[in-house]
């Protein structure tokens, strides 16, 4: 603790499940909407139903096979929707459902505060990079 810190800043833990070790599966779904790409394509599928092609030209550094896992494990968990067009070659559309357009507010809270926070990290980050010369850790 800090030289002026008293007291105790919450009441109790973030997430309570009852058992210590037990984690309510929250851990599975945080997996899966906090990696890079989810995010990334929840964040794009909230302006809008988008097709395949539309999804990977607006997601820099996506390959086609992620892209292809990410949208299908949004579709599993019930925050995207895929509709075939029957057409040659089949067109699809990809869409946010109504749980992940819940998502969406938490995303922009989230990319709110890393823009507000973002310089003060980057000086932690310097300021500790210098404390620690031959940490891997970057």
């Amino acid at each position: 603790m800090s030289v002026g810190h008293t007291e105790v800043t919450t009441v109790g833990p973030v997430v309570s499940c009852g058992d210590e070790h037990e984690d309510c599966g929250i851990r599975d779904v945080l997996d899966r909407i906090g990696d890079k790409w989810s995010v990334l394509v929840v964040v794009e599928l909230a302006q809008g139903i988008r097709r395949f092609r539309q999804l990977q030209r607006a997601i820099p550094g996506i390959s086609q096979r992620m892209l292809t896992l990410t949208v299908r494990r949004l579709e599993r968990d019930g925050l995207v929707t895929r509709t075939v067009h029957p057409t040659v070659p089949p067109q699809v559309e990809y869409a946010l459902t109504a749980t992940g357009h819940s998502l969406t507010h938490l995303v922009k809270a989230l990319a709110d505060w890393s823009a507000e926070h973002r310089d003060s990290i980057a000086r932690a980050r310097r300021k500790w990079d210098a404390e620690h010369p031959d940490s891997e850790i970057r």
